[in-house]
């Protein structure tokens, strides 16, 4: 399999998804190409951003599975065959099982709200409000068994204003994600990102 071909995983309005396609298109995602999006709500918009972009997508219902497990390998199936290489979270809403999980450790990432380990799961923005922190930002990081505790690959942080709101705090972080986003998955697509441990190098060349 090839880290070039990268499906993307997401569940609602597809926002990142929808950057990482005009990174795409700017060449801006190295040797990275997207080959897929899977969605586990068919009814999603990102779905019509996938067909607006010719991507060819995978749309399944989980209910429509006996377990996560079988869900899963009907996804695992779908990437092997296409080869792919990279997965990656924008918005996908699910926990990740060792099905999906082993045959592509270390080559799953997400993207998460805030400065990790601080604001782990649900409302991210909502937590760091309501904690009055001063400084949060956005973490892109490797997929483990837990929710948001694999390594970090790259942060950036975003200043919390007196007058932030959840609305425009997030708008300012969703910024962040657009920009740093492509530009760990270019990295990661052109085979520049070391893991050692919890440590993690992005190489320049």
């Amino acid at each position: 399999m090839q880290s070039s071909r990268i499906a993307v995983f997401a569940s609602g309005q597809g926002s990142n998804f929808a950057a990482l396609i005009e990174a795409q298109k700017a060449g801006l995602l190295g040797d990275g190409r997207i080959e897929l999006l899977v969605s586990d709500k068919p009814e999603a918009p990102v779905a019509q951003r996938a067909e607006d972009a010719g991507i060819p997508a995978l749309l399944l219902r989980p209910k429509d599975f006996a377990s996560r497990e079988l869900y899963e390998a009907e996804i695992v199936a779908e990437l092997q065959q296409r080869e792919i290489g990279l997965v990656v979270l924008a918005g996908y809403m699910r926990l990740i099982t060792p099905v999906l999980l082993t045959p592509y450790a270390g080559r799953i990432i997400n993207i998460h709200p805030s400065l990790l380990p601080a604001f782990a799961g649900k409302d991210a923005i909502g937590q760091a409000l309501d904690y009055g922190v001063k400084l949060t930002g956005v973490t892109v990081h490797f997929v483990d068994g837990g929710m948001d505790t694999g390594p970090v690959i790259a942060q950036r942080s975003v200043v919390v204003l007196d007058n932030d709101t959840a609305d425009s705090l997030a708008e300012r972080i969703h910024k962040v994600e657009y920009e740093l986003y492509p530009e760990v998955v270019g990295a990661f697509a052109s085979g520049k990102v070391e893991l050692s441990g919890r440590k993690t190098i992005i190489r320049e060349k």
